[in-house]
């Protein structure tokens, strides 16, 4: 439980430093990283970078959505096929970047296991 609950704010921490002047992707190479120090096992690893970069990026993107009241995301929320409901649009870009991140959280963990073994 205690490296659950540092990998998941070590990713958030790192996911944080590394948004402020990298691209949406920054929060893969987080995972990736917090995966190397922070090892877990069985399905956690997939699991807990996924949670601490949904959480990041929805409460991030409702922040920003909400310095403006909304207006991009109920456009971009009409475009897509959500009836223009913003609050959707944040879970959904929490989840894609939750996906993002625990593909990453693997791909670093599977890394760190062929180091190991050669």
């Amino acid at each position: 439980m205690k490296k659950n609950s540092i990998n998941f704010i070590a990713t958030i921490i790192i996911a944080l430093i590394l948004s402020q002047f990298m691209p949406w992707w920054s929060v893969m190479a987080a995972a990736f990283v917090s995966s190397l120090f922070f090892r877990l096992k069985g399905f956690s690893v997939f699991l807990i970078p996924f949670l601490a970069i949904a959480l990041f990026w929805m409460v991030y993107s409702f922040w920003l959505s909400n310095t403006n009241d909304f207006i991009l995301a109920n456009k971009i929320a009409t475009l897509l096929p959500l009836n223009g409901n913003p609050y959707l649009l944040i879970l959904l870009s929490g989840v894609i970047g939750g996906l993002a991140a625990g593909i990453a959280a693997i791909f670093g963990k599977q890394c760190l296991a062929l180091t190991r073994k050669s």
